[in-house]
């Protein structure tokens, strides 16, 4: 995520986000369900970690976590509140190849422009290893737009996520659908998919 826009408003708010985010009871689902599939002590790549909840979490159940976000400010949040370090690098860094059990892409590569998003998703099942886990949660809807803090997303529906993870070699396993109230305070519809390579 490259969008100045997108980047300076988790910037401005990135105390208030992370002071705000508690994620609630009804993803613990989508974590147990993306943890049951991997290896006892495996590697998991958080990617958009934003505050870093999740990356301590995946930390303190005893998986190697690698945390990745554009933001510094983000950042420098993950590693004072959870003591996690995290690696500033935007989507198309990622570079390694069958490094990973696991990706949780958990509401980041909703900030990627959909001409760029095939590219990305193939980039995160080359970093994986065979067989290894996709936990990609998104907003639904059309087309890309701005929220009211000027923050970058693009909609998806769930049948078109599923054609493009499988043209790019993934397998889905299960969908959630859910509404949640973000950053930006309105209600948005989402939907997470689990998938495998």
């Amino acid at each position: 995520m490259s969008d100045p826009q997108t980047l300076a408003a988790y910037a401005a708010r990135a105390q208030d986000y992370a002071a705000d985010y508690t994620p609630d009871s009804q993803h613990d689902a989508d974590y147990a369900g993306f943890v049951a599939g991997l290896p006892e002590g495996g590697t998991v790549l958080d990617l958009g970690c934003g505050p870093g909840f999740w990356a301590a979490r995946f930390r303190d159940d005893g998986y190697r976590v690698a945390a990745v976000d554009a933001s510094p400010e983000m950042a420098e949040v993950a590693l004072q509140t959870h003591g996690i370090e995290v690696s500033i690098a935007e989507f198309d860094d990622i570079e390694v190849s069958g490094v990973f059990d696991g990706i949780w892409a958990f509401f980041s590569l909703l900030h990627a422009p959909r001409d760029d998003f095939p590219t990305h998703l193939f980039r995160l099942r080359n970093a994986l290893k065979p067989g290894g886990r996709l936990c990609l949660a998104m907003k639904l809807g059309e087309g890309e737009g701005r929220d009211a803090l000027g923050r970058f997303y693009a909609y998806y529906h769930e049948d078109e996520l599923r054609g493009i993870l499988k043209v790019m070699g993934f397998t889905v396993e299960t969908s959630r659908y859910g509404e949640g109230k973000g950053l930006a305070g309105v209600e948005d519809g989402f939907v997470v998919l689990t998938a495998h390579a």
